[in-house]
């Protein structure tokens, strides 16, 4: 028979293409017998070419073929090449028939030669076309293949992230929920304060300074109640933006929620310092009106406010000034309430004289002197009133603004920085003042001082 490569090139190519698609499925039983038929098509090939004469060396050419082809077709791990397979099965077939005619009736073949060519050659197109098919489909599975693995890559990475920030939210939605208990207790705790001052006979205008409380107390429980819907919202699409995978808007929830807790914990605290300021306001005695020197009441809480500022800073330092007028008569009054009232006053007016002093720089620190005057006096009748004794406590310190004067004695107005004072001083001594039938006045001008004013009748 002539030379010929075709079934040379057929046979490599099948056998390879088998050869690759077991090592990559890890088939590893087949790996040894198509390494064997890989070196058989070669020596074929090399018998052919060394006995070119020999026609049995054809039929042997197509029983390899065969085999190769029928046991692809038959293993079910080779399932997902039997359309490659199947792609050479016209050319074994047209030239097992070409071969069988020729052998049969030689004369038949040679006068139909052109036929048997051209079919062969058209079972080369075939093979060609489903070469070129299995080629992109094949890509096309290799990209979703990829595609795949780095989805479960991603899947898998997401799931980790996933537990972390579960665990992490589990923490917040605790912390949360012990802040909301303790913001709970302290309402508790102020609404028993409310109630004390309500029930209590020494204030009358305890009413609207109860309603003060509990609108000043709302403003910190509003933005924590606020706040705390707004982080279960954030949790829940938070959980939302997991299930989806989009890590970087969780990441951002999970920043929207560590920044709401901060605010949640300054809010608690500031309710926590009203609650603290009213407890101690509301730990009054309910005494009786009895005749009390006013002018020893006034230096008792004056030596009061002066030790208890001492004791808690030894820098504190200012001058005092009394002037009282002996002959003052004993007034009725409560001593408890209004020495609270007089106590207020003179802690206002040594905390308005050491902010001042602070103010100068050390070099200048002679050039001020921080002082404090305490006087008492007698208001004669005039135009049909009753007498009144006069109590004032008067300053050097930095004054009151203009501005705010109107608003000095309202219930938690202050001039003082935020958490340094509750607003409820002035307010509470205007309100005692105001039980006992006197009035609590100021006189301020700004960058020298302020001057409060008891007025009771006697």
């Amino acid at each position: 028979m002539s030379l010929s490569v075709a079934p040379l090139v057929v046979s490599l190519i099948v056998t390879n293409r088998i050869r690759k698609y077991v090592r990559t499925n890890i088939l590893k039983r087949w790996e040894q017998p198509l390494k064997y038929a890989l070196f058989l098509s070669v020596m074929l090939f090399a018998a052919e070419v060394i006995f070119s004469d020999t026609a049995v060396i054809k039929w042997v050419w197509h029983a390899y073929l065969i085999a190769i082809i029928v046991f692809a077709l038959k293993q079910e791990e080779l399932r997902l090449l039997r359309m490659f397979i199947v792609a050479f099965i016209p050319f074994e077939l047209f030239s097992l028939l070409g071969d069988l005619t020729q052998l049969i009736n030689d004369d038949f073949y040679k006068n139909h030669e052109n036929y048997f060519n051209n079919a062969t050659g058209f079972s080369f197109i075939w093979i060609a076309a489903i070469l070129f098919s299995q080629n992109r489909q094949f890509k096309a599975a290799e990209k979703e293949r990829i595609k795949r693995q780095h989805e479960d890559e991603l899947n898998r990475a997401i799931a980790i992230r996933k537990v972390e920030l579960e665990v992490l939210v589990a923490e917040r939605t605790a912390e949360l929920t012990e802040q909301k208990e303790e913001l709970e207790h302290a309402l508790n705790e102020l609404r028993a304060t409310q109630t004390q001052l309500v029930q209590s006979e020494k204030m009358a205008s305890l009413g609207e300074l109860t309603a003060g409380i509990a609108h000043e107390i709302q403003n910190p429980l509003n933005f924590v109640n606020n706040f705390s819907e707004v982080n279960t919202e954030l949790i829940e699409e938070m959980q939302e933006e997991m299930e989806k995978g989009n890590m970087d808007e969780v990441k951002a929830l999970a920043k929207d929620i560590a920044e709401n807790e901060q605010k949640i914990k300054h809010h608690g605290k500031r309710a926590d310092a009203i609650v603290k300021g009213m407890l101690q306001h509301s730990r009054t005695n309910s005494g009786m009106k009895e005749p009390i020197n006013i002018n020893a009441l006034a230096d008792e809480y004056l030596r009061l406010a002066y030790h208890g500022l001492r004791a808690k800073d030894k820098s504190f330092n200012v001058t005092i000034e009394t002037h009282y007028d002996d002959s003052l008569v004993n007034v009725n009054i409560i001593p408890q309430d209004m020495g609270r009232a007089i106590l207020n006053l003179i802690t206002n007016a040594f905390y308005a004289v050491n902010e001042k002093k602070k103010a100068f720089p050390p070099s200048q620190s002679g050039l001020y002197e921080p002082t404090v005057i305490v006087s008492s006096a007698f208001i004669p009748p005039k135009g049909g009133q009753k007498g009144a004794v006069l109590i004032s406590v008067r300053d050097n310190g930095n004054g009151i603004p203009q501005k705010v004067l109107d608003k000095i004695f309202q219930p938690f107005f202050t001039t003082k920085p935020t958490g340094e004072g509750t607003g409820l001083g002035l307010s509470l001594s205007y309100d005692i003042v105001k039980a006992h039938g006197g009035e609590l006045k100021v006189d301020s001008t700004e960058g020298e001082g302020a001057e409060f004013s008891i007025i009771l009748p006697v």
